[in-house]
């Protein structure tokens, strides 16, 4: 499976010979999204989260690590047995959460779901060979653009960079 390249630029890498191009495929992604879920390092986030957020289910489902809006269930029992166990306090804007509150999260959700497949639809991505052409394509388009307005700016002034520009001298007023 062809990888996606991530350019890094930090200029004290290439200048130590690190290599600067970072491989990472979806493949490694789905192999740390599993190792991740129910670790101990994601119970510590999400506990981390509860109380950084002060229980705020909205802000915790945007700020953990791998999670869906389909995971809000399970984060929702780690909470409890959290607070239950006495690890961290019980919020109210956890606690008593509103019905109306986790709906609209949950449209929130699917909303944005329906609006990125139907973006991926309209750019033609089903794999990430398209995703690789279409970013390849988008840069050979910056390069033309930029090429183009380089083309303009030499057209209009490279000509009178000959010549000189016109010299004013300020005129002294009357006192």
């Amino acid at each position: 499976m062809p990888s996606l390249e991530i350019l890094l630029v930090d200029k004290a890498c290439n200048s130590r010979n690190v290599p600067s191009l970072l491989q990472i495929t979806v493949k490694d992604i789905e192999e740390f999204e599993k190792s991740y879920k129910g670790s101990e390092e994601e119970l510590a986030d999400i506990k981390a989260a509860y109380t950084h957020f002060e229980g705020d289910m909205d802000r915790i489902m945007e700020s953990v690590l791998c999670v869906h809006y389909t995971d809000e269930p399970r984060i929702r029992k780690i909470i409890e047995k959290a607070i239950d166990a006495g690890e961290v306090p019980a919020y109210k804007s956890f606690v008593q959460e509103p019905k109306r509150k986790m709906m609209a999260r949950k449209r929130r959700a699917e909303k944005e779901a329906e609006e990125a497949q139907k973006t991926k639809d309209e750019l033609g991505l089903g794999g990430e060979d398209d995703l690789k052409a279409l970013i390849q394509s988008r840069n050979k388009d910056r390069k033309k653009d930029m090429d183009d307005f380089l083309a303009q700016l030499e057209a209009k002034y490279g000509k009178d960079a000959k010549k000189g520009g016109k010299k004013t001298t300020a005129k002294k007023g009357k006192k």
